[in-house]
């Protein structure tokens, strides 16, 4: 060694060092960052983990890609949910979407959307097919009254993890609860939420420059720095070309089913009416799954007489106990509607067709909506004005997350629940005698498991789900 020369030895980790190896390949040759495998399996884990509504899943995906695998920086996480938030349908698989494109490009997002969906599909089949064929099942009610009030903390921990990341701002504080109040005191649309959080940011931002940093760049926002560049992850240009090439595809694929059970099936109109209706739904579901199901109660039971009432509630706390974004409540109208309407097929045969249409109808248009936008928001990623008005609908997500925690709490933990109106306030007020004592409880374990002990989601909902279960056969005893 020459006199005077310092040598250093560096010591890398084998992740970063594979991760780094992987990310020169790619920038040499085009080929994805993380192989689809790898990828693939990830996506399964995750989709697997999904429970608990839109903020359960987007802390699944939060924990699994930002947190432990390190496959995408919290900013661009975060960048990507503001973006998948203005979209209409489940914003959590449109997320998975958009995170599966930033890495393996677009079969990445189609592997990644189809998995979100996947298991919860085949789940709520399943769940469909033992509320017809049995109907109140003592068992199934079990575990659910035993998962169910596993949701609030899965949603309570989602509100922290987000809020404590994105919320490093007064104004963004400031923007976060007011989102809250709008929601659960004044019923304020959703959609009038964001595009206002937005808005305000956009325009506070001349009096506060902090708010066009991209959230999660500083080093003490509690995210771990991304093993993974920026500048590495997958990107396109929105050319003309690509947009019209990807519109046609894509509405190819959506009205296609439609159009074939259309000419196919003539027995019956249930499978074109629910083919046309639930299409027209996914374009106008902005604010998520609550705030369309109530348009779709209404045109299910009161116009097409698909099922009950009642059985739309029973179809919304199956969903919410599986997997997957909760939009697929839908799936169980078009099982329910089409086993009573099938025509000259078989009952079960027309359930089943039905439900699968209704499940493309409804997720397909997510595809189409973040592969035509995303190239798009990466080319402006790096927009000051656009960052301070997506910072600005980060911070109203936070506070619409607390209003689906407040929103899981009343329903799960009172069996009566009323509206009442003081002047412009919409207060929904729990009947103390109502109070359920059993679910009162698992909610206190899941929040100790999850907050204080660390529990996964998976392993506090199968704790909880035995608690349940634990409770119905002391009652059968009893």
């Amino acid at each position: 060694m020459r006199p005077g020369f310092v040598h250093r030895v560096v010591r890398v980790s084998p992740l970063r060092f594979s991760v780094y190896r992987a990310a020169v390949a790619t920038e040499r040759t085009g080929r994805d960052v993380i192989p689809l495998r790898t990828a693939t399996k990830v996506w399964l884990e995750i989709s697997l983990q999904s429970f608990g509504g839109p903020a359960g899943q987007i802390a699944v995906m939060q924990h699994k890609l930002v947190d432990e695998k390190r496959w995408i920086g919290q900013r661009r996480f975060l960048h990507a949910l503001s973006f998948c938030m203005l979209l209409p349908g489940p914003e959590a698989q449109q997320l998975a979407v958009y995170t599966g494109w930033l890495l393996n490009g677009t079969r990445g997002g189609l592997v990644a959307g189809a998995l979100f969906v996947l298991p919860g599909m085949l789940a709520l089949l399943v769940l469909s097919w033992v509320y017809v064929a049995f109907g109140d099942a003592g068992l199934v009610d079990a575990v659910f009254s035993g998962i169910a009030p596993a949701v609030i903390a899965i949603v309570v921990q989602a509100v922290l993890r987000v809020g404590r990341r994105s919320l490093d701002h007064p104004v963004l504080v400031g923007l976060a609860v007011a989102a809250f109040l709008a929601l659960t005191l004044f019923a304020v649309p959703f959609p009038a939420v964001v595009l206002g959080a937005g808005l305000l940011a956009w325009v506070l931002s001349r009096r506060f420059p902090d708010l066009t940093l991209t959230r999660g760049r500083r080093p003490d926002d509690g995210g771990p720095p991304s093993l993974i560049s920026d500048d590495v992850l997958h990107h396109e240009l929105p050319t003309r070309r690509r947009t019209l090439a990807v519109l046609g595809i894509g509405l190819s694929a959506w009205f296609a089913p439609v159009v074939a059970v259309g000419l196919l099936v003539s027995s019956t109109p249930v499978f074109l009416d629910m083919g046309l209706f639930f299409s027209g739904a996914a374009v106008v579901t902005f604010g998520g799954a609550y705030a369309v199901l109530a348009y779709v109660a209404q045109q299910a039971v009161g116009v097409y007489a698909w099922l009950t009432p009642g059985e739309m509630v029973r179809g919304l706390a199956l969903a919410e106990t599986t997997p997957g974004p909760l939009i697929m409540v839908l799936q169980f109208v078009a099982f329910v509607g089409a086993y009573r309407s099938p025509g000259d097929l078989n009952p079960w045969l027309a359930a089943v067709l039905a439900s699968l249409l209704v499940t493309w109808v409804t997720f397909v248009p997510s595809f189409l909506f973040v592969f035509l936008g995303a190239p798009l928001m990466e080319r402006l990623r790096d927009n000051r004005h656009l960052t301070a008005a997506l910072n600005g609908i980060t911070a109203a997500v936070v506070g619409v997350i607390a209003n689906l925690a407040v929103f899981f709490a009343l329903h799960n933990l009172f069996r009566t629940v009323r509206v009442t109106r003081v002047g412009p306030l919409r207060l929904e007020v729990p009947d103390p005698g109502s109070w359920a004592p059993v679910a009162f409880g698992i909610t206190g374990f899941a929040l100790v498991a999850m907050l204080w002990r660390g529990w996964g989601t998976l392993r506090t909902l199968g704790a909880c789900a035995l608690i349940g279960l634990a409770v119905y056969g002391v009652r059968l005893v009893a």
